[in-house]
């Protein structure tokens, strides 16, 4: 038995057309208020993974949706919830990466972590449980704070597990390992766009010079036929292929600078 399509994926569905056919940045604020429940999912399943605050995970996580959003394609029939996953997931990895990478940890806390280390050993086996911070705290006789602010610089260097389940899709598990970029994909995905802008900005130009610019360099005629296929002189097909190039160029153009600015 197929299940129905809910009344919120359909609606995030619409939108997600309808921002594919005319981008505003109305309706891609409309989307991501819809699917924000999917960025808090993925934040807070990889802040179990690391020290840095889930708020921080959250709002990067808003960029790689965004991302998402901007080049998700309705008409290849992938849901987009499978689709914005590595994208969110990937934002959220590069700046734990990134930020990790620039960690120093002072002396004081390097020292206090190894001496943590034997301290904790000692009280397990006392107690016969882990010890708690404030137990910590009091045997090394430092604040709490302290104690947590230097187990978390401890944990924020330890590099993430690829094995580490962030996510679940449907009836497998998603590792850290599965989100991150394949560039071969990542070629593929961008030279898809690529043909997508080519074609929509090929449609608006004038009937016959569409025809001769897919004559002439997509199908490789010569511009004698071409003309004899169109039904003018040479000449004009030249004419026709100069003026649709430059009106390519302006169409194509204002695309990229739209999509940076927003």
């Amino acid at each position: 038995m197929m299940a129905t399509q809910s009344p919120c994926r359909s609606h995030s569905m619409e939108l997600l057309i309808a921002y594919y056919q005319n981008p505003s940045v109305q309706l891609r604020n409309q989307l991501v208020l819809l699917n924000a429940g999917l960025v808090r999912q993925i934040a807070h399943r990889v802040s179990y993974q690391c020290a840095e605050p889930y708020e921080d995970l959250e709002q990067i996580g808003y960029f790689g949706l965004i991302r998402a959003i901007e080049r998700f394609n309705p008409q290849q029939g992938c849901a987009f919830s499978s689709f914005a996953v590595p994208y969110i997931r990937g934002e959220i990895l590069h700046f734990l990466r990134d930020k990790g990478s620039t960690v120093k940890i002072p002396r004081r806390w390097q020292e206090l972590q190894k001496e943590g280390q034997k301290v904790g050993e000692e009280l397990t086996a006392t107690l016969g449980r882990a010890p708690k911070d404030a137990e910590m705290a009091q045997a090394l006789r430092v604040s709490v704070q302290e104690w947590r602010e230097s187990k978390a610089a401890a944990q924020n260097r330890l590099p993430l597990s690829l094995d580490a389940t962030v996510g679940q899709m449907v009836d497998y598990p998603i590792t850290l390992g599965d989100t991150l970029p394949d560039p071969h994909y990542q070629g593929l995905q961008h030279l898809e766009e690529e043909r997508q802008d080519l074609e929509e900005a090929l449609s608006q130009l004038e009937e016959k010079t569409q025809a001769a610019i897919e004559l002439v360099f997509i199908n490789e005629l010569p511009r004698k036929e071409v003309a004899k296929r169109i039904g003018m002189s040479p000449m004009t097909v030249t004419r026709r292929l100069q003026r649709g190039v430059d009106q390519l160029v302006s169409l194509l153009q204002p695309q990229g600078t739209e999509r940076l600015a927003s």
